[in-house]
């Protein structure tokens, strides 16, 4: 118990970092930033697997999207046929032209959404699909034309179209009337390489990442997950804005592993036990396997989900101090399913055993300190006793914290 009490008082000693009692007991500082401690459990895996950087956990709605329509500016073509000869757009003498058809001149749609048709006059095309503009049509020369059937294409599409933007790079594809994904959009755009100072990898590589942006939303994620996880392969749709860039994924190393260094993930996600395999393992002669933690800045509403109460912080990001026991050996199964995030840090605490060491050593070094002078002094009475022939030597004699020098006296010739 003594030894405990001068331990804890012991804030002076050299460490690498706070003890886990420190930690665990929250901040002795009331100035010092406020922090939540939270124990890895299954069910905080849970709430942090659906709060991963993923597109599924932000665009929940993968349906199909809606079929093209025309947009102003985008050129459109159209195409009347008539039942026969002598109508309103095919003349008595018809029978010399290839068929009873008439095509009308490009044109585009113009700012108001119109296109303009011979005897039918302005039909609407913005926000119309192809059938629903020569529906318009059909309907508009039904009572003059002979019945006329309408064909309308788009020829030059100019809006409905999907930007992809690279570092050092971009382009602008149009969206297929067949439903794309993103990779097929991506691989259309031929964008399989990503410049990165000069020098070109592969889109899939460890530290490529992907940002889709729709209708004023925005969401981030690995572009391994679109590979190796197939849901994140959602639909791409017209006016969507993709944008591939690379930025490698990294955590810090603290405390008592084999490397206190900032380490890269090398792949698209990274676990926290093969985070701590990364660092070099905790070292068997200082680490205690159930003083591990994990800093992170979460968000507001992934911190409320896993229980903290955040009234008492401010912001939209809390600071969380995740613990996990590998003294327990269920505990490796929680640290393969935890995953980490970018710039995490990771920090493993002291054993006890390591504390008492350091201040017994420093005990003893004191000791030695103090010992050394009278040491010398003892030595120096010895040599001159032998000198002057007396042959007596002093000696030292200890007592709890206390030396004494004894000196005997001259033998009596």
């Amino acid at each position: 118990m003594i030894l405990m009490a001068a331990l804890g008082g012991c804030g002076w000693m050299s460490v690498s970092g706070p003890a886990a009692t420190d930690i665990l007991s929250g901040q002795r500082d009331p100035v010092s930033l406020n922090y939540a401690i939270v124990k890895v459990t299954p069910k905080v895996i849970a709430v942090q697997a659906k709060n991963l950087p993923r597109l599924t956990g932000f665009f929940t709605d993968n349906r199909r999207p809606h079929d093209i329509t025309f947009g102003i500016g985008d050129i459109v073509g159209v195409t009347v046929f008539e039942a026969s000869s002598g109508g309103l757009f095919i003349p008595a003498e018809g029978g010399v032209r290839p068929g009873n058809f008439v095509t009308i001149p490009n044109q585009a749609v113009d700012v108001h959404g119109n296109i303009s048709i011979p005897y039918a006059g302005s039909i609407r095309a913005l926000g119309r699909t192809q059938v629903e503009v020569q529906d318009a049509i059909v309907t508009a020369l039904k009572n003059r034309a002979i019945e006329p059937q309408v064909v309308v294409s788009l020829v030059e599409q100019k809006t409905s179209m999907i930007t992809i933007l690279g570092e050092g790079r971009s382009a602008r594809v149009p969206a297929n009337t067949t439903p794309e994904r993103l990779l097929d959009v991506i691989a259309r755009a031929g964008f399989s390489a990503v410049a990165v100072g000069g020098a070109t990898i592969g889109t899939a590589a460890a530290g490529s990442w992907v940002i889709l942006e729709r209708n004023g939303r925005r969401a981030i994620a690995p572009f391994g997950a679109l590979i190796y996880e197939s849901a994140n392969n959602i639909y791409a749709h017209p006016n969507d804005t993709i944008y591939l860039y690379f930025e490698p994924q990294t955590f810090l190393a603290f405390g008592a592993v084999g490397a206190q260094q900032q380490v890269p993930f090398g792949a698209w996600r990274l676990s926290l036990a093969e985070a701590i395999s990364k660092a070099g393992g905790l070292l068997d002669v200082q680490a205690d396997p159930a003083a591990v933690f994990l800093y992170r800045g979460e968000a507001r509403e992934v911190a409320q989900a896993m229980g903290i109460d955040c009234s008492p912080y401010e912001g939209p990001v809390i600071p969380v101090i995740y613990t996990i026991n590998l003294r327990d050996p269920a505990g490796y199964f929680l640290a393969s399913s935890f995953e980490m995030r970018n710039k995490d840090i990771l920090y493993v605490s002291n054993a006890f055993s390591v504390e008492s060491t350091k201040f017994m050593t420093y005990l003893n070094t004191i000791n030695a300190t103090i010992q050394a002078p009278i040491t010398t002094i003892t030595s120096a009475y010895g040599l001159r006793n032998i000198i002057q022939g007396t042959g007596a030597v002093p000696s030292v004699v200890t007592t709890g914290g206390t030396t004494f020098v004894s000196t005997p006296a001259p033998a009596t010739p």
